[in-house]
């Protein structure tokens, strides 16, 4: 994931940080323990190694917990499904459903990387807007795998147990949800955020790399919170309160799991670790 503002600025990583503390958190329930970390979900080649906090709670724990299930994403069968979920199949196209304006602002921004609209004309805007994100990071260089995927393939190799807290399947619906919110306002928003990336992108690789949570929560989820608060529910909000339970439950067992989710999920006062911690659960930085 990932999906607008956590497929967009936070996808990112960050330069030469090895000793300073990382966006990893033990978490602790009497005896038991798991450990969660912020993922990044592109990266440039350049961002390896990663802070040593992720191999040292990948490396203490018995199970690795994603997001969603890694292995599903790329499967065929899946992947078309996806596609005919976020296009528009009824010959409809984006010019057609937002604004002169806005249509004439996302043909500017395609102009300048050469894209032409065709090819992505039969995008919902849920879908768009993360396309869009990923052809501005691609540009900017971060086309490497990131954090989760990097670790995905890590486990499998050592053959170390995995799970995830979401179906992918899930997923696709909470981005097909953006598609029932303003169409024009998802699109600005997005070509909004890309303006902006380029500028942003030191600072918001450092807070993540750092485990600044505080800072990229000021850079990034003040904004999203306060000018798009449905957005901000469907992309966050709704996902961390699904998942606490599930973290909850396996603090309840002897098996260690490093769980691993979008570093926009543990960031502000609606954030995974800010529940764990208001329900009495003990948080300590790697």
């Amino acid at each position: 994931m990932h999906f607008l503002k956590r497929i967009g600025f936070t996808l990112l990583a960050a330069a030469t940080f090895q000793t300073q503390a990382a966006s990893v958190w033990k978490i602790t329930s009497g005896e038991n323990i798991l450990y969660i970390g912020g993922t990044i979900h592109l990266l440039t080649a350049e961002d390896y190694p990663l802070p040593k906090a992720y191999e040292k709670a990948y490396q203490a724990s018995d199970k690795v917990v994603f997001e969603t299930n890694m292995d599903a994403l790329t499967d065929t069968a899946f992947q078309r499904e996806t596609q005919k979920t976020l296009s528009y199949t009824d010959g409809t196209t984006i010019d057609q459903i937002i604004t002169l304006d806005t249509y004439n602002l996302l043909k500017t921004y395609l102009d300048t990387r050469n894209i032409p609209v065709t090819a992505i004309q039969h995008l919902k805007p849920g879908s768009l807007a993360m396309s869009l994100s990923m052809i501005e990071l691609k540009h900017l260089g971060f086309t490497s795998e990131g954090v989760d995927q990097f670790y995905a393939k890590k486990a499998t190799q050592d053959r170390k147990s995995k799970g995830w807290l979401e179906q992918p399947e899930a997923q696709i619906q909470m981005l097909d949800e953006l598609n029932q919110q303003d169409n024009n306002l998802i699109v600005r928003y997005a070509l909004s955020e890309i303006e902006e990336m380029s500028e942003s992108i030191v600072s918001l690789r450092d807070s993540w790399r750092k485990g600044d949570m505080k800072a990229l929560a000021t850079l990034e989820m003040d904004t999203l919170k306060e000018d798009y608060p449905d957005m901000y529910q469907s992309l966050l909000v709704k996902r961390n309160n699904l998942w606490v339970p599930q973290i909850e439950h396996m603090l309840k067992d002897n098996t260690v799991e490093f769980i691993m989710v979008g570093a926009m999920h543990l960031a502000g006062p609606d954030s995974v670790l800010a529940k764990l911690k208001a329900n009495g659960y003990k948080i300590t930085q790697l």
